[in-house]
Order: structure tokens, then C-alpha cells, then sequence
């Protein structure tokens, strides 16, 4: 029987890795790399899942039937209830249970994990279309491990209703509580498992950095697993009983007006259930508690199974033939695969790369025919552009942090007076045809800021204010409109320099000095900010739109600052940041520590030299992501390092990801320098890159 359904387990999960990957849209080869590589590892996974389901299922039951005082009674019902119908029936729901964690399992997983830097980030994350399918299939999945745990136990929770009698003697059914409480705690504790997941990234996939055999890492992380589902069921279950106590009414009266059942509480209890008195009943808390303890463990088995199978691999370095090359470890690291992939290719390659001489070789090995390094190229190449991506996102995060999280280019006074400055330029080369000539060099003063005109309209270019003047503040906003004659600026300026220029503020051609003789009643009276108004050139009205759009968000921020619990949402966590830089960083610490490696192997081992061409760009990316990575620590928050939790199937190991990698940074650059020595002055640097080289020569570092 156990063989039928591990075997059917399997064939069914083929079909569902199958949808996945193709959904995923790798293409035909990747296709076939994800099906041999992580396929039939998921499948594995899930069949010893099943396969382990039969001794915790036969050890729930001891513990639930537990009778002290009547041994073997209470070992003859555990086995005659082992081999009953009901049991297999509720073994087979089960199966199916793990099949589909395993598939959920399959398809959250992350190498990379999900950093939320604030809380509004966070609740977003729970409130995804995706996670909102995810708990609301843990919550089915949960009712139906609970319907299982209660059919199991018998007694009071075997049925959701039983025959009762009524006041006026007429038979009905009613609702039994104590299998309702159950059920909805088994719904209660998937879904906190569900969100759990999302706030301690339960699907996120580590690498150990020890090899061990696959039964000594489960068996290692038994205890683990067994305290974890004990603790987490216990919050679970205190959580549930407070949420029931206020809400329990709801469910209730939905089921007995959906299923037609009332609610005799005599013949359930004492003290109805929502009661204090009524939940603090031993026997119910235990019966609670174990049901909880007995879902966690089996999913978490399930998790801790698809972790240990898929997180072991051996990628061929080269192979001899041609339907077999896209299998390889060049081909696997330098083409478009998944990022699992990815991973699996480069811990295999800082594997090799410490204990695999053979290997290395290959490695080192020339192409047949044309003797190129293709292996060793591909290789470098591909952890090259890794550290090379890593340093230019560092140094964008910290010129980020050094402006407050503004963009330099319109954030900075200097950069403001150089557009002013270019806008005022542009506008003077604009109309150099009809002015009259200037010098070359104007003074940004109030007497110099009208030009006379010769030809055109009687009237000059407005001026262009700069930024460090008073026309910068909010009041430039009410010049651009019409001037009212209550306006302060309408009459006579408070300037004691525009009022000595007064009279000459614009000036006539001689043609229409000729008009104005004809018409002399008629003096036109024209204020000078109206003229600024309607002359302003469009390259001053975008420099003005653009200053308003970079401020508004500055306003907008400054009016939320004021409320305490949009700050709180928006506020960003300590060090959320930091780990979110550094979350992929685990493929960059691979590939430091496999080129570190090769590089002190090629010492000896490197028959044709195919390294030292490349030993120039590995030492300079080096030191440079060194400095990069110096300079970030130098932040906030950078240095602090984060509580690791014992209690909890967390893997926490993200949130130092950032310390590994500076101590893998200076370690590989140490091991380079003390193979070569001073070889390495020979090699072509810059004249920095090699003065910080010498200091890890001089062991300074």
C-alpha cells in the first residue's frame, strides 16, 4: 500500500514539476536541465514524505489515546484503530495533503529571499493575489489534517453532528461543537503558517556550507522540526482560543444554518465553548495542541525534505557529447537559467575548486582542436560580471544614502546655478540677433538684468532669476500670473537698484517713436513682471516645472511626517535595507571563493598559463568590490549584526549575508597574495590597486 501511493505520489508530482517549469518560461533546454536536475529531487522529496507518514501517524495516535492507568487497553485501541478504515481513508487524505505542500513548496521556493524594508512593503507582500491563494489553500489543507486528527481521536470530536432531543420531545441533530472548534483551529494554524512563511521567508533555500549525506542532515534536524511544530502550535493554539472567544459565534451559527443543526449546549458541555470556563478544558487544550503540533510536523518535514534533496548537485565540466554540453558547469553558469540553477552551478563550482583536483584540471584543460581556454573563460567571465554587478549596485546605494535618497542632478545649489545659468545662456544666444552689443560678460546684478532691443517688439527678454535670489522662493509662483494693482509689486519696486533704472526698464525703436509722435494721447503703461510673464522662454517654464516636481514629493513627505501611523507604516526597518542589498550575495561569495581558489591552484596546476591572462581584471575587481563593500559598512545599521532565532524553522542565514561576504572578499584576496607573493608586483595594475594590493602582501589588511 505504501509502495502504491508513494508511487502514485510520484507520478502525479512529474505532472505538476512539469506545468511549473513550462509556466516558468525557461526555454526547451533549460526545460530539460530543470527536469533532470530538480525534478526528480522535488519528487524524491515528497515520496519520503509519504513514506514517513505511517510512523507519525501511528505515533499521534499513542499520543492522543495516551491512558496511563490502563496500558493495554490503550495499546490494543492504537492498534486496532491503526488498522481500521478510518485510518486508511485518513491516511490517503493525508498523502494527498503532502503532495500538495510539496508542490507549494516547488512553487514559492526562492534562492533569493523577499526583504520587505518597511512595514507597508510587508503587509503589501501578505496581501498579494499569490499569497492570498497560498493561505487560503493552507486553510483548506488545515481542515482537512484537523477532520483527520479529530476522526482519529473519536470520543466527543468523531462527528460533526448526533441525534439530540429537543425540549418538546422531538428528535434533531445538533451541531457538536467540540469538532467545529477543531476543524477551525486546524483552518487557524494553516493560515498562520502560511503568513508566517512570508514574514520569516520560510521558502527560502540555503546551501550548507559542510557536504553531509542526506540521512545525517535529517536526521540532525529531526529535534529541530519536533521542537519547532511544538512551539509554533502552542502560540498558534493561544492566538486561536482569544480570536474564538470573541468570534467563535459566527462560524457557529453559519454551520448550523447551513447544514440545518442546532445547538444543544447541555449535552455538550457545562459551559458553552466560547466561554472562559469552556476553553479551559485540559483534555481540549491537549487535544488542540497535539492536532497543531502533528500538521506542523508533517509540513515541515515535507519543507525540510525538499530542502536537503534540492540543494545537492554535480555539474560535469566539460562532456564528450554533443546532446550532453548544456548539462555542463560553462554552459549551466553563462546561460539564461533559472536562478536555483544558477545557485546549484556556482556552489558547485567553489566545491571543485577546494576539492576536486581532477575537476580542476578540466578546468585549466584547452579546447580540441584550437587549444583555447574555453572553460576557464566562461568561468571567469561569468564570476567577473557577478562582482562587477555587485560593486556598481553598491556604489548606487551609497550615493543614494550620501543624498538622502534625492537624485544629484537637480539636488545640489551648484547644480541648480549651472542649469540657471545654461538657461540664461541659451535665452541671451537666442535673441544675440536683434540686441544691441553687450559685453561678453554679463553681471548677474538687478541693473544688468534687461537687455535694450533694436528691432521687434518694444519690449526686452525678461530676466532670469537666479535660484540663491529672492525670486527662488514661493512669491515666483505669483509673478508668472497678471500683476493686480493692489500687489506689492505693482508701482514703485522696494529695490533702491531697479528704482534708479526705473525710467529705463525697456526702451522704443525709432519707428516707434515715429507711432507714439501720431499717437501721443496714447501712453502705454506695460508692468515689467506682466512682460516677464508672457515672455518667459520654455526652456525657464520646463527648468521651473521640473523644480516644482522634485519639491512636491519633498511636501508631500514632510505633511505625512506629521501623522504617527502612516510614519510607522512607511518608516523603514534597521537594517532592512542592508539585507536587501545583500540577499543574492550568497552566488557572489561562491564565486569569489571559486576563483580564489583556481587562481591558487593554477600556481601548480595551471599547465598552459590560461590564468595569468585574467589575473590582472580578478585582483581589480577585487579591490575594488573591497572598497565598495568597506565604504557600505561605514552606514548606518551596516555593522549591526542581527539575533539569530533557535526556535523556529527560519533560516535566518540572509540576514548575515553581508559579514560572510567581506570576510570571503579579504580571505580570497589573502589567499592569492600569499600563493603568488611578490610575483604579483609583475602584474599590471593601477598605480592604487597596487598600493592596496601591497598592503595585503604586508599582511596590513
Amino acid at each position: 500500500m505504501l509502495i502504491f501511493c508513494a508511487t502514485l505520489t510520484v507520478r502525479y508530482w512529474h505532472q505538476a514539476v512539469r506545468w511549473t517549469v513550462f509556466h516558468r518560461g525557461s526555454s526547451q533546454r533549460s526545460f530539460k536541465c530543470m527536469w533532470r536536475v530538480i525534478c526528480w529531487r522535488a519528487a524524491a522529496s515528497v515520496a519520503w514524505a509519504v513514506l514517513l507518514l505511517p510512523p507519525s501517524i501511528a505515533v499521534f495516535v499513542i499520543i492522543s489515546r495516551v491512558s496511563l492507568l490502563h496500558p493495554i487497553q490503550w495499546i490494543s485501541e492504537c492498534v486496532s484503530l491503526l488498522t481500521s478504515a478510518t485510518a486508511i481513508f485518513s491516511f490517503i487524505l493525508l498523502c494527498g495533503v503532502v503532495l500538495i505542500v510539496g508542490f507549494l513548496n516547488l512553487e514559492y521556493y526562492t534562492v533569493i529571499p523577499s526583504i520587505a524594508c518597511s512595514k507597508i512593503a510587508l503587509l503589501g507582500q501578505l496581501l498579494h493575489p499569490r499569497q492570498f491563494v497560498s493561505s487560503l489553500v493552507h486553510c483548506i489543507l488545515g481542515v482537512i489534517v484537523a477532520w483527520c486528527c479529530a476522526v482519529t481521536i473519536g470520543g466527543r470530536y468523531q462527528t460533526l453532528g448526533y441525534p439530540c432531543t429537543q425540549a418538546d420531545g422531538s428528535p434533531q441533530l445538533c451541531l457538536n461543537e467540540y469538532q467545529v472548534i477543531l476543524l477551525l483551529a486546524g483552518a487557524f494554524v494553516g493560515y498562520c503558517h502560511s503568513v508566517l512563511g512570508v514574514i520569516h521567508n520560510m521558502n527560502y533555500v540555503s546551501f550548507h556550507t559542510v557536504q553531509q549525506y542526506k540521512y545525517l542532515r535529517f536526521k540532525g534536524s529531526l529535534p529541530l522540526v519536533v521542537k519547532c511544530s511544538a512551539i509554533q502550535a502552542l502560540y498558534s493554539v493561544r492566538n486561536y482560543l482569544v480570536v474564538y472567544f470573541f468570534l467563535g459565534y459566527v462560524p457557529r451559527t453559519w454551520i448550523c444554518k447551513t447544514l440545518n443543526l442546532q445547538l444543544n449546549r447541555l449535552v455538550c458541555s457545562l459551559h458553552p465553548l466560547d466561554t472562559i470556563a469552556g476553553l479551559l478544558d485540559f483534555s481540549l487544550l491537549y487535544h488542540l495542541w497535539i492536532s497543531g503540533t502533528f500538521l506542523l510536523f508533517t509540513w515541515y518535514i515535507t519543507l525540510l525534505l525538499f530542502r536537503i534533496f534540492v540543494t545537492e548537485v554535480c555539474f560535469p565540466v566539460q562532456s564528450s557529447f554533443t546532446e550532453d554540453v548544456h548539462q555542463c558547469l560553462p554552459k549551466v553558469l553563462t546561460g539564461q537559467q533559472p536562478a536555483i540553477l544558477k545557485f546549484l552551478a556556482l556552489h558547485d563550482l567553489a566545491l571543485l575548486s577546494q576539492h576536486s583536483p581532477s575537476r580542476r584540471s578540466e578546468v585549466f584543460s584547452l579546447s580540441q582542436p584550437g587549444g583555447h581556454p574555453h572553460n576557464w573563460n566562461a568561468i571567469s567571465q561569468e564570476c567577473l560580471s557577478l562582482l562587477a554587478d555587485l560593486t556598481q549596485r553598491l556604489v548606487a546605494h551609497h550615493d543614494t544614502v550620501a543624498t538622502n535618497g534625492r537624485a544629484k542632478s537637480l539636488s545640489t545649489g551648484s547644480d541648480k546655478k549651472s542649469l540657471s545659468s545654461e538657461s540664461s545662456g541659451t535665452i541671451l544666444l537666442s535673441s544675440q540677433d536683434v540686441m544691441t552689443p553687450r559685453p561678453s560678460v554679463l553681471i548677474k546684478t538687478p541693473a544688468s538684468v534687461f537687455l535694450r532691443s533694436s528691432v521687434g517688439s518694444p519690449l526686452t527678454v525678461p530676466f532670469t532669476p537666479d535660484l540663491d535670489s529672492p525670486f527662488s522662493s514661493p512669491a515666483l509662483r505669483r509673478l508668472a500670473g497678471p500683476v493686480e494693482q493692489c500687489s506689492p509689486w505693482h508701482g514703485t519696486v522696494q529695490s533702491p537698484h531697479i528704482m534708479r533704472r526705473g525710467p529705463k526698464l525697456w526702451s522704443t525703436s525709432t519707428g516707434e517713436r515715429g507711432l507714439q509722435n501720431k499717437t501721443e494721447h496714447v501712453i502705454p503703461i506695460v508692468d515689467p513682471c506682466a512682460i516677464w510673464a508672457n515672455e518667459f522662454s520654455k526652456a525657464e517654464q520646463l527648468k521651473f516645472v521640473c523644480f516644482f516636481t522634485l519639491n512636491c514629493p519633498i511636501q508631500v513627505k514632510n505633511f505625512l511626517a506629521k501623522r504617527v501611523l502612516i510614519m510607522y507604516l512607511l518608516n523603514k526597518l534597521p537594517e532592512a535595507s542592508s539585507q536587501a542589498l545583500f540577499a543574492d550575495t550568497q552566488s557572489h561569495i561562491w564565486a569569489l571563493e571559486g576563483l580564489s581558489y583556481l587562481v591558487k591552484a593554477s600556481f601548480s596546476e595551471d599547465q598552459f598559463g590560461v590564468v595569468q591572462t585574467t589575473l590582472p581584471s580578478i585582483l581589480s575587481s577585487m579591490l575594488v568590490l573591497q572598497e565598495a563593500v568597506d565604504r557600505h559598512f561605514k552606514l548606518p545599521h551596516a555593522s549591526s549584526k542581527p539575533v539569530r532565532s533557535t526556535s523556529s524553522m527560519e533560516d535566518s542565514s540572509y540576514k548575515t549575508l553581508r559579514f560572510a561576504l567581506r570576510a570571503t572578499l579579504k580571505t580570497a584576496i589573502y589567499r592569492i597574495t600569499t600563493t603568488f607573493g611578490e610575483h604579483l608586483n609583475a602584474v599590471q595594475m593601477s598605480a592604487e590597486h597596487q598600493k592596496r594590493l601591497q598592503q595585503f602582501l604586508e599582511y596590513k589588511e
